[in-house]
């Protein structure tokens, strides 16, 4: 087969680079539209009538059915052309988040957010599967973290662009986001077809000589992925590290509550939790690094990634004890603007040593449980076949999902339970330092997933292998 034909088939450089940034942009784009509305709850609830509680109740039922939505988009896109899936999608959420901006009443806003939460399960479980054949296993990782660093940016973007944009109307988000998504669905046209499975070396041989790997899920499938060892590691791990993430979200609620503690009003301890809290998710980052050790560590040994998760996790729980039990010393202008405390803030960070030395620690411990992350996508490619990875992945998110709203939910009852024994803030850091204890079994889930994951790797290479053989 000539050179310019492989090329078509398998598209060049440039067009492979394209693909990979819209399927990790639309990634974000997904998590925009999930943290549109949470800082809009105030004047959405004064426009429409209703409490905040309500409007809570349509983020956590969002939740909820774009999960659901997911296994169903997933086992689709494992059995038909999933350009066209990711491309209804979109248009599916793009509507529903226009709808949203049109609703004058309660009942049609949560109409239009569910509808918007059924199309957004669609981006993330059918556009891994579709980035798993993009990327060569040796480079998964580090294109897994950008795919789940996009992600924790998108949220971010969200809620800044619901508050900036939204402050003083709160239907424009929604309209540019719709027109967002409109555009997203056009720059998928102009991607080429993803063959399922073109990624992988055993099969590239085949492919290239224009054999098609036709193989896709069926029903009687779904028993050979729950009994794939590696697999029920990698999606029941979920449940105890997303506790322990979920928890985090109170990180702005510990660090307003010490402020006030040294006497600080109200309204600049906000702002102090802010700040630090977002100052804190810097670690983050760093998820870039920990693909990376991945993908290294993985051509040494096929347990690589999963020893990487695994030495990840459990070395950032001394480090989140640290963060949370050691007192900082606050030094902000009381009653000044939000400028004001922001600058005085990251002054903090070089003139007070307890900010710096509590920014460190949560850098590093963030950047260790940052592993987890690009290491779950890539081995979740590395043990199941193509044709499976976009339903295993849902399943995970599935379990993810309720894993953090349990953490979100049951550290608030903590806290409270705590407060008899511990005064704020002392019952929020030791609740939170509780709740990273989560991570232990998470870390031990990923040890275990080193010792099975060759076996499954090994499986997964003698069957593509096989199938090479009759393409």
């Amino acid at each position: 087969m000539s050179s310019g034909t492989r090329v078509s088939r398998r598209g060049n450089a440039a067009h492979r680079f394209y693909s990979v940034v819209v399927f990790v942009v639309l990634a974000s784009l997904d998590n925009v539209a999930i943290g549109l509305v949470p800082p809009l709850y105030g004047s959405i609830s004064g426009a429409l009538g209703v409490s905040q509680r309500l409007l809570g109740l349509v983020t956590a039922v969002s939740f909820l059915v774009s999960a659901v939505a997911a296994v169903a988009w997933a086992y689709v896109g494992d059995r038909t052309d999933r350009k066209p899936l990711l491309m209804v999608g979109t248009l599916i959420w793009a509507a529903g988040t226009g709808g949203s901006a049109l609703a004058q009443h309660y009942p049609t806003f949560l109409a239009a957010q569910l509808v918007a939460a059924i199309g957004l399960g669609a981006v993330g479980s059918v556009g891994f599967s579709v980035v798993t054949d993009l990327i060569s296993p040796r480079r998964r990782g580090l294109v897994m973290s950008f795919w789940g660093l996009s992600q924790g940016v998108g949220t971010l973007a969200g809620t800044l662009t619901g508050g900036l944009l939204g402050a003083t109307d709160w239907r424009r988000p929604f309209l540019v986001l719709t027109v967002v998504g409109l555009a997203a669905t056009v720059a998928y046209l102009f991607t080429y077809d993803i063959r399922r499975g073109q990624s992988e070396p055993e099969l590239a041989a085949a492919l290239d000589a224009g054999g098609d790997y036709d193989y896709r899920i069926s029903r009687a499938d779904l028993p050979r992925i729950l009994a794939r060892r590696t697999n029920r590691w990698l999606v029941l791990q979920g449940l105890t590290a997303q506790a322990a993430f979920g928890s985090l979200v109170w990180l702005p609620v510990l660090f307003s509550q010490r402020a006030e503690a040294q006497g600080y009003s109200a309204a600049t301890a906000v702002v102090v939790g802010s700040v630090f809290a977002t100052l804190f998710q810097l670690g983050g980052v760093l998820s870039i690094v920990g693909g990376l050790a991945g993908d290294a560590l993985q051509r040494r040994t096929p347990s690589g990634r999963a020893l990487v998760a695994a030495v990840g996790i459990l070395a950032a729980v001394p480090f989140y004890l640290v963060l949370f039990l050691v007192p900082i010393r606050i030094d902000v202008p009381d009653g000044g603007s939000a400028g004001a405390v922001i600058a005085a803030v990251l002054a903090s960070v070089l003139t007070e040593p307890t900010v710096g030395l509590s920014l460190l620690t949560a850098v590093v411990a963030l950047a260790l449980t940052s592993a987890n992350s690009p290491n779950w996508f890539a081995l979740i490619a590395d043990v199941n076949p193509p044709e499976h990875r976009g339903t295993v992945y849902s399943l995970g998110n599935l379990v993810n999902g309720v894993g953090r709203a349990a953490g979100n939910g049951l550290v608030g009852v903590a806290f409270g339970a705590l407060r008899a024994a511990f005064p704020p803030p002392l019952n929020y850091a030791v609740g939170l330092a509780a709740f990273q204890l989560f991570f232990i079994p998470t870390g031990l889930m990923y040890w275990l997933a080193a010792r099975t994951s060759p076996g499954d790797i090994e499986s997964v290479h003698d069957l593509l292998h096989a199938r090479a053989d009759r393409l």
